[in-house]
């Protein structure tokens, strides 16, 4: 008799921009669609995307687990009872996601870049680089190695979050004939919720890369 199957995650996916807009945002709607549903019982989560700020509420996110900003860009039109909903739904226990310009986001809200561990400030390289796997024991980086090689728009960010957060990633500075630590992803509390961002994330390409889904 089969035993009990594991309710999925339920992940809200918002691709909202009010700034720049990447090409890569559909591409990485639909990875993240079908990464959940290939991952099956036990393993998988369930996917819904939107562009619809308007739709993020208190009463919203009590239907997910998780809060994912893909490529969000600008000052999305929170109010202050929106803002006070995702910082309690994370704090509450529940899990927030950021890729790439989810840093990019919301430079006048200051709790969102505590939450989200670090502001953008600029891209110095795009090119392929490699880059340096600090935390090989996170479920983030399982199967990644020592290090790898990818093509992106690297990012820099207007402070080091080293001291504030679990460094998963850097970017290996000479590999673009640079010098200095850049984290690229890393992992964070927020009470009882997590907190993981990655920067990596611009191209389409990236989001089919398999080293980036596996992350």
């Amino acid at each position: 008799m089969p035993g009990p199957t594991s309710t999925p995650v339920r992940v809200l996916m918002l691709t909202a921009t009010a700034g720049f807009r990447h090409d890569s945002i559909a591409t990485a709607r639909q990875v993240v669609t079908s990464l959940g549903s290939s991952l099956g019982s036990g393993g998988g989560f369930s996917v819904t995307a939107t562009e619809d700020v308007a739709s993020i509420s208190a009463a919203t996110l009590a239907n997910y687990d998780v809060l994912f900003f893909a490529l969000t860009s600008g000052e999305l039109a929170f109010t202050a009872e929106q803002r006070a909903a995702i910082l309690s739904f994370v704090a509450s226990g529940k899990g927030f996601l950021g890729a790439h310009s989810a840093t990019d986001t919301l430079y006048e809200w200051p709790e969102y870049g505590a939450l989200i561990g670090a502001y953008f400030k600029e891209h110095p390289w795009t090119r392929v680089a490699s880059v340096v796997v600090e935390d090989r024991a996170h479920p983030a980086t399982t199967g990644l190695g020592e290090r790898f090689s990818i093509e992106e728009e690297f990012y820099a960010f207007r402070e080091n979050p080293r001291s504030r957060v679990q460094v998963l990633l850097r970017l290996d500075a000479a590999s673009v004939g640079s010098s200095g630590d850049y984290p690229l992803a890393w992992a964070r509390p927020h009470g009882a919720g997590r907190v993981y961002y990655n920067a990596l994330g611009h191209f389409p390409a990236t989001w089919s890369d398999p080293q980036f889904q596996q992350q």
